[in-house]
């Protein structure tokens, strides 16, 4: 039975949620509060990676971010703040930074991040929307002996799950990338990652959902809902008023502001991520992470993208020179040959990552809304999981069976 759905946000989650639901023949309708040019879907490394199956609430994590509180040019920042959101996050998150989350969210990860790699391969032999995809895996690159011993461990775990990993060489490395001096001791290849160019992707998604009737009300907020037992009735904007059967809440970093209007009270705050594009011939051919420094180098379609850092601080768009400066001085420890340019940092921008207290996604429905489904918390693998969480949303609301398990990624969930 076909229905009216109205995603609320219009970032990889929710444009790849309208993608399925308009498959299904539904009546698509997309809000967003922007023009859909920036923001996280655009900033990110591109990295559709399997590989990633450890969430970011992990052991050792909330250690080194006190450490690092204090170190303007660190790759995690988490601003303290009294403000009982960002209190309460905080003390799930800790709690959270165990042996027991890790194995219990190692399988439900791989697991979407698995399906949306299959699902990013099939929209792009269908020609339904364009973009630059690319299957060379991805590298992690060390500089310490300490830092590839961690490596080499997370290569065993990906093999146990059943997925392409290999340690190298540095000689064996140089081989892959024949063209480009490094400053490492050694590394491993992930060859079970893929990678893409974010904004071709987003920019054909678009072009591809109004060509197949989506309606889209962008530079429009949400500020309000009409909610009888348990269901929304209808939606208010600062423009008008929406009717619809479904609602999808695909908001990124900003959904905490539209579920506490529904007595749904989501743990998640804003994560900032940077990065700097540079158009100079690098010669890269394989993405590759810089394990010490967490920054992520990307070839893309006619450019090169450094991303990195993880900053904590609240919803705000400020640039901070400092991490973007230690972003482009991590790549050139690394890669000797390779410096940004003052004009590349100069235009460097960011994106807000949407971060929950256990490092999964919420997917599905709370028990307090009858007809919202929740898409949100992805962190930094919004990305990879992108093409799957638009489909399961797709599958609860159109009463399919869901392609995979989503107890883990329960909105109510405890922690």
């Amino acid at each position: 039975m076909s229905k009216k759905v109205v995603v609320i946000g219009g970032g990889i989650i929710g444009l790849c949620t309208a993608y399925y639901l308009q498959k299904e023949g539904h009546q698509v309708t997309i809000i967003d509060q922007s023009d859909i040019s920036s923001g996280a879907s655009f900033v990110n490394a591109g990295f559709i990676s399997p590989s990633h199956l450890t969430p970011l609430a992990a052991p050792g994590v909330m250690k080194q971010g006190v450490k690092w509180m204090f170190n303007a040019k660190s790759p995690l920042f988490i601003k303290p703040s009294l403000d009982a959101d960002f209190l309460k996050w905080t003390w799930a998150f800790y709690k959270s930074c165990t042996d027991k989350n890790v194995q219990k969210a190692i399988k439900p990860i791989k697991e979407i991040a698995v399906l949306g790699q299959e699902l990013y391969t099939e929209i792009a032999q269908s020609n339904d929307v364009h973009f630059d995809y690319q299957k060379k895996g991805l590298l992690v690159l060390c500089k310490t002996e300490k830092m590839l011993e961690k490596e080499v461990n997370l290569v065993r775990l990906a093999k146990k799950e059943g997925l392409r990993a290999t340690e190298l060489t540095v000689q064996e490395i140089q081989k892959l990338q024949p063209n480009v001096h490094m400053d490492i001791i050694g590394g491993v290849h992930f060859t079970c990652d893929f990678h893409s160019t974010p904004h071709e992707f987003m920019n054909g998604m678009v072009h591809h959902l109004k060509k197949n009737g989506v309606a889209f009300f962008l530079n429009e907020k949400v500020v309000d809902f009409e909610v009888k037992n348990k269901k929304i009735t209808q939606l208010k904007t600062d423009k008008q008023v929406i009717l619809a059967d479904d609602f999808v809440l695909a908001s990124g970093s900003w959904s905490p502001m539209l579920t506490k209007k529904l007595g749904i009270h989501l743990l998640l705050q804003a994560g900032k991520g940077y990065r700097i594009d540079s158009y100079k011939p690098h010669k890269m051919q394989i993405p590759a992470l810089l394990a010490e420094a967490k920054v992520a180098v990307t070839p893309m379609n006619g450019f090169t993208r450094f991303a990195g850092t993880m900053e904590i601080a609240g919803i705000n768009k400020k640039i901070n020179k400092a991490r973007v400066n230690a972003i482009a001085e991590a790549v050139t420890r690394y890669f000797p040959e390779i410096k940004a340019t003052k004009e590349e940092k100069n235009t460097a921008t960011s994106g807000l990552r949407p971060v929950s207290a256990d490092g999964l996604p919420y997917i599905g429905k709370s028990d307090t809304c009858n007809n919202l489904v929740i898409a949100t918390g992805h962190a930094m693998m919004g990305w990879s999981m992108g093409p799957a969480t638009g489909k399961l949303v797709s599958e609860i609301i159109t009463d399919k069976k869901t392609s995979i398990a989503i107890n883990s990624f329960h909105p109510d969930r405890k922690f």
